[in-house]
Order: C-alpha cells, then sequence, then structure tokens
C-alpha cells in the first residue's frame, strides 16, 4: 500500500496516536469517538494497515528494565537464511521486531523477558533453533529517544 492509497482514516490513526493512545477498556471505541466514526471503522482500517504490513503491532513501549529485562542482540546470518531466521525472531513473543544492518553483524533485535533466567532461556533457544551464536549487548546506560514521527501524507 502506498502512501497515496492510504485513506483519511488511515493517515489520522498513523500520525495521531503514536502517543497518548487510549488507556482504557475500550481504547478503539474512544478513538472512533473522537474521530466522529465507527469502532468497526477504526478497527477495518487499522487491520488493512496490519495486512500491508504498514504496522505490526499495537502496544506500549515501556521504559527499559520498568517490568522485566530486555538485551539488544546482534546475529551474524549468512546471507541465504537471514530472511528464514528474521521470520523466526519476529515470530517469538519475546520480540517486538528485528531488522537487518549492512555489517557483518546483520540481524538486530531487542529481547523482552520477564526475568533474567527467562531472557537467558530465550538466547539460548535461539542459539539451538538457529545454530548461529547471539551477541548480547545489555543496556548499559539509558537515553529517552521519541519514537513518534510527524507524518506528512498526501496533500500536507
Amino acid at each position: 500500500m502506498a502512501p497515496e492509497d492510504l485513506s483519511a482514516l488511515q493517515e489520522i490513526l498513523l500520525n495521531d496516536f503514536q502517543k497518548d493512545f487510549p488507556l482504557s477498556p475500550t481504547p478503539y471505541a474512544d478513538i472512533a469517538s473522537r474521530l466522529g466514526v465507527t469502532e468497526a471503522e477504526v478497527l477495518d482500517a487499522l487491520r488493512e494497515l496490519n495486512e500491508a504490513e504498514i504496522i505490526s503491532r499495537i502496544g506500549p513501549v515501556f521504559r527499559p528494565h520498568r517490568i522485566g529485562t530486555s538485551t539488544l542482540v546482534a546475529m551474524a546470518v549468512p546471507k541465504e537464511r537471514l530472511e528464514d531466521v528474521a521470520n523466526y525472531i519476529s515470530g517469538l513473543p519475546e520480540v517486538n521486531h528485528n531488522y537487518e544492518r549492512e555489517h557483518r553483524f546483520n540481524l538486530w533485535f531487542v529481547v523482552t523477558a520477564t526475568t533474567e533466567v527467562h531472557l537467558q532461556a530465550v538466547l539460548t533457544e535461539i542459539e539451538k533453533k538457529t545454530g548461529i551464536a547471539v551477541m548480547s549487548l545489555p543496556m548499559l546506560e539509558s537515553y529517552h529517544i521519541d519514537l513518534g514521527f510527524d507524518l506528512k501524507f498526501n496533500n500536507q
């Protein structure tokens, strides 16, 4: 789906709800009410964005180590296995997303777990399943990076 194919509702959902997402039992109904549309329209628009792989998840971002523990992980994956290994990594519930880098260590991701023992078990399982060593890079110093972006669409 190209930017020009986005509906006005999809543009608003992508741009205006990156932060301050409603924290309530009915967040999508709350969004719909604010925008003057139905909850079904909001859910349909989000489903279409997900299916088009424009979004992959909707969920909170917590300060590191606020809940559980995490580590940045890098792997040196042979080029011919990169897609398969990345798909496996993306399927793990402890991993939000992964990305390719142009480097010998070409696959990077963050593993988040409830405890250090759980985290180590996930890393061990990744090595066992892939046959590739993981390099764990735990955070030494915290930095706040604002992950919200002002997205410019069609007529802006």
